[in-house]
């Protein structure tokens, strides 16, 4: 009989041979599964309800040897502190302390400087939340120039921190536009790679599914897909890393 205490409000945590595991619910699984969240260098062991939870820290148990290889694989958070050094859509981006309200200046050789104050998770927060700011203004520019080349309605667009896309489009609906959600962390990757992102859920306005048809959109869009493709698979879960707990 297992004894799980509660010290997440996300799930709840057992050791395996030193090595924090969270256990966690989800309906939509039909089988006990293990994964690496990156983003926190957590290993999910998930159950589709709570009666497997005991069986899921079993199999966890029985895995331990591939959780210490993923965890040692997985980058190590990054906090958001002053001279920590960025790029914000290719343009250098370094973090320094202020004082006042959190402000985005222009620096030295064409660099932009985030200003903050505060305590470390105070200062962090008013860094997200000026690289949200930006990220929603140069992912609307990036929808427009593509949806004008595409002939698709403009959708409305929105910013999340989501772990599993980088991207989603919901098609408009009853006179509604289409709305496109982007993980702002992409305004820190090469601008190419934020641009076929941009064209990905834009082409999603025209074609909901991953088809020919929707592929030849992208194309035309960005060219070959794959090198960003690649580079988000080789280098996202450093992105997720920036600002992520224990960072």
């Amino acid at each position: 009989m297992f004894g799980f205490g509660r010290v997440h409000a996300d799930g709840d945590l057992i050791e395996v041979e030193g090595l924090a595991v969270r256990l966690r619910v989800n309906p939509r699984s039909r089988r006990i599964a293990l994964r690496l969240d990156r983003s926190r260098r957590e290993v999910i062991a998930s159950a589709p309800d709570t009666r497997g939870l005991a069986e899921a820290a079993r199999f966890a148990r029985s895995r331990a040897d591939w959780i210490r290889s993923r965890l040692e694989a997985a980058p190590a958070p990054c906090r958001l502190a002053p001279g920590l050094e960025l790029t914000l859509f290719d343009r250098p981006c370094r973090l320094d302390s202020g004082t006042g309200r959190t402000r985005l200046v222009d620096g030295a050789g064409g660099a932009l400087v985030i200003q903050a104050a505060g305590e470390p998770e105070a200062y962090a927060r008013a860094v997200v939340r000026i690289l949200k700011r930006e990220a929603l203004s140069g992912f609307r520019d990036l929808s427009r120039r593509h949806c004008e080349r595409l002939g698709a309605p403009l959708p409305t667009v929105a910013v999340t921190d989501t772990r599993s896309r980088w991207g989603s489009c919901s098609p408009g609906r009853a006179g509604a536009p289409p709305s496109v959600r982007y993980v702002w962390r992409l305004a820190l990757a090469p601008s190419p790679v934020a641009d076929y992102v941009a064209a990905h859920e834009c082409a999603h306005i025209l074609q909901p599914n991953h088809g020919p048809a929707f592929w030849a959109l992208v194309r035309d869009l960005v060219g070959d897909p794959s090198p960003h493709r690649e580079w988000l698979r080789r280098e996202g879960p450093r992105l997720h890393a920036l600002g992520a707990a224990g960072g």
